[in-house]
């Protein structure tokens, strides 16, 4: 990856020794504290990268260390090297002072604010001033001076100028000259590979005619970035853009199925959208790619033993203050969408914008039918209001006001009727959105009646369950003190060895998943003294789990992640799903109680583990998943389940940290975030190996399951970090 200057690198906020983070627009690297301010501010503000951890263009990385090593630093602390400032009591953060309120406030001053940038003196007239400079910058990039560039675009001049006397952008200039990092800080600012000259002619035809064809090739990717962007988020690949394959548009498991309505609804207003209307939102969804891509670095790259505080979280996208509030709002939104439904909207925006570029008119609905929400039984059947809610909003705009936009959240509960209104339906839509509509309800009539015979048959077994715990009470109450002895030797192993924990690992790989466990319903942790093994012949169902905890409630819209259904392995010969035991390990199932009854019986206990112990277990849990996610990035899908072992045997030791019932609802939601994601993470790593007789599996579906797991682990051990570290310090 990236190789250093020197070994006197400095954050260039705080002068901490050895950044590892860049912040690609300002052309300097910063530390871990300094990272999450940036983070905090926003793209438009900063936009961040890790040096090793981050795919970087060499190109790229390469200007941002070209303009750290040329003192770019100094273009935004211009007046603090003024020896003035220091008497007036100006100065730059130092690494003694805190993060908050020290550092943060001066990084906010510094990049927000533009405090310290050199002012140009006043003028009446403020777009001559800007013209000025955007002429200035338009003969500046014909050289390798990119300083001199940047300290330009800081004052105000426009990358996508276009001079009228020369008939062409800056980038055109670039491109022609051959200056490749010119052109990569360009169009970090903005600039268009695109934008014809007065002859018509872009950048890229200008590199390709001075005979820069690695320009002209990196012009390309850089036109298509956000495309390529939103298609390696989901399957880990780029399009061939030097064989004219421009996109990727991933398909979503069980393609065949049909979408609910609401879907189709939310499909069809994406694409009527205009054009100018659908870039900001494919930019928005770019925006939290990026959020949720630089939060699993930051999350996997932490030393756990510091930068504990709620502070160093970016839970939704900060607010761009020149967009308006409509648009901010549907913005932060977009963290609220789970794996499944971001995946959903990404590959809509993938199919649409293909279809715009390559100028195809609206398929029919018929033709629209491409991908499936598995949740389309729960989001039918549900009385619920929030459950009648489409996949994403529309994006309002203060530009477009004569479109029917909805403005805000409740919108998403507007009837089919309003949604199809845009435009005309003919007859032939109409008949096919009838005949879809009466076998989707055909099929969620038979789900029900299915649910309901599974549901009778589980109370039943629930019932018998609980007489054959009162026979076994009492009969224990009867027997002689010694059969309660525990036999020595190797009958029952230390349930904390490895020898153990790889026992219970095979066991339950062996066992059938029952389909109501879905991954978005509650899953407890392995509770502190329960024992590791299972009482053979008493299974324990829990279809519906009453508790959730505050992390899964904090969507409005329903669960529906990708291993909703159960596999094919799942379905004996008449092709009824088994109902024998089932994945069992303490609050998983195992043991000879049930956990709603337990929850009921037991007092909550506000006893947490030492720090330290939580910080150990969450840097094995860590380092764990780095090699994980090195794997998929090589394509090392036989090193999955190794990995995935090892990361469950880590996620089994920390939650063993914990009591049974933590008083903290908070902690028992991270817990069962944790260890649920772990078994979720075991499951979809064994669909990388092909089995007998079976299809080869989708491997980039696949792969992006695994990333999404390892991130919710990650996720989950971050907080228990912090909830212990709050709560041992008070």
């Amino acid at each position: 990856m990236s190789k250093r200057l020197r070994n006197t690198e400095l954050c260039a906020d705080c002068n901490v020794p050895e950044p590892r983070w860049a912040s690609v627009n300002r052309g300097v690297l910063i530390c871990d504290e300094c990272c999450s301010v940036h983070r905090s501010l926003g793209r438009h503000s900063s936009q961040v990268r890790h040096l090793t951890h981050t795919p970087w263009p060499a190109t790229q990385l390469q200007m941002v260390q070209t303009l750290y090593s040329n003192g770019a630093n100094s273009i935004w602390e211009h007046s603090l090297l003024d020896p003035a400032a220091v008497m007036s009591g100006k100065r730059k953060a130092n690494p003694q002072d805190k993060l908050h309120p020290n550092k943060s406030e001066f990084i906010k001053a510094k990049y927000q604010m533009l405090a310290f940038v050199h002012r140009m003196p006043c003028r009446e007239d403020d777009s001559s001033t800007a013209k000025d400079l955007s002429k200035q910058l338009h003969s500046s990039v014909r050289t390798g001076n990119l300083e001199t560039c940047l300290r330009l675009l800081s004052l105000g001049a426009q990358a996508n100028f276009f001079h009228p006397e020369k008939g062409n952008t800056p980038l055109h200039v670039a491109a022609k000259a051959g200056q490749v990092s010119q052109a990569e800080l360009l169009t970090v600012y903005g600039a268009d590979p695109g934008a014809p000259d007065s002859n018509g002619k872009t950048p890229i035809d200008y590199a390709r005619e001075a005979g820069h064809l690695d320009l002209a090739d990196r012009l390309v990717e850089i036109q298509y970035e956000l495309t390529d962007r939103l298609a390696f988020y989901l399957c880990g690949r780029k399009p061939d853009h030097k064989n004219s394959q421009h996109f990727i548009v991933p398909q979503m498991a069980d393609s065949s199925l049909d979408l609910s309505e609401l879907a189709k609804a939310a499909k069809k207003k994406l694409q009527s959208l205009s054009n100018h209307l659908f870039e900001e939102l494919a930019m928005d969804v770019y925006d939290e790619v990026d959020r949720r891509e630089t939060d699993a670095v930051w999350l996997a790259t932490q030393n756990h033993s510091t930068l504990v505080t709620e502070t160093t979280v970016v839970p939704f996208l900060p607010v761009n203050p020149e967009y308006s509030s409509t648009r901010n709002q549907g913005r932060q939104k977009l963290a609220r969408f789970n794996a499944h439904e971001f995946a959903t909207l990404v590959i809509d925006i993938l199919s649409d914008a293909k279809r715009r570029q390559q100028g195809n008119s609206i398929a029919s609905p018929k033709d629209n039918v491409e991908f499936i929400l598995k949740s389309v039984a729960v989001r039918h059947c549900s009385d619920s209001q929030e459950n009648d809610q489409p996949d994403y909003d529309s994006v309002a705009s203060d530009e477009d006001t004569d479109h029917e936009l909805p403005s805000s959240q409740g919108d998403r509960t507007k009837s089919l009727d309003s949604d199809l209104s845009d435009g005309a339906i003919t007859m032939h839509e109409y008949m096919e959105v009838k005949t879809a509509l009466s076998a989707s309800e055909a099929k969620i009539q038979h789900l029900m009646k299915a649910n309901n015979n599974l549901s009778d048959e589980l109370r039943l077994m629930q019932k018998k369950l609980r007489s054959l715990q009162s026979e076994n009470s009492s009969l224990r109450r009867h027997a002689p003190t010694n059969i309660y002895q525990i036999p020595s030797g190797s009958d029952y192993p230390d349930p904390s060895s490895p020898s153990a924990l790889k026992h219970r690992q095979s066991a339950r790989a062996s066992r059938p998943m029952s389909m109501y466990e879905t991954g978005s319903g509650p899953k407890p942790y392995l509770p502190k003294g329960e024992t590791p093994y299972p009482e053979e012949g008493i299974p324990t169902m829990q279809p519906f789990p009453p508790h959730a905890s505050k992390l899964e409630k904090q969507s409005s819209m329903p669960e529906s992640d990708y291993d909703n259904t159960f596999n094919d392995s799942e379905m004996d010969d008449s092709g009824m799903c088994r109902r024998g035991r089932l994945r069992s390990s303490g609050w998983f199932g195992e043991g000879s109680s049930i956990p709603e009854l337990d929850d009921l019986e037991m007092e909550a206990d506000a006893t947490l583990p030492s720090t330290e112990d939580v910080i150990r277990k969450t840097e094995q849990i860590t380092k764990n998943i780095q090699e994980l996610l090195r794997a998929a990035q090589e394509n090392k899908h036989d090193s999955f389940i190794p990995c995935s072992e090892r990361i469950h045997v880590a996620v089994i030791e920390m939650a063993a940290l914990f009591p049974k019932r933590p008083r903290s609802e908070t902690a028992r939601g991270s817990l069962r975030l944790l260890t649920s994601s772990a078994f979720r993470l075991q499951s979809e790593c064994r669909k990388a190996l092909p089995s007998e007789g079976c299809p080869a599996p989708d491997m980039q579906l696949v792969t992006q399951q695994v990333i999404q797991c390892a991130y919710d682990i990650a996720k989950a051990a971050k907080q228990l970090v912090t909830i212990t570290t709050k709560e041992n310090t008070n």
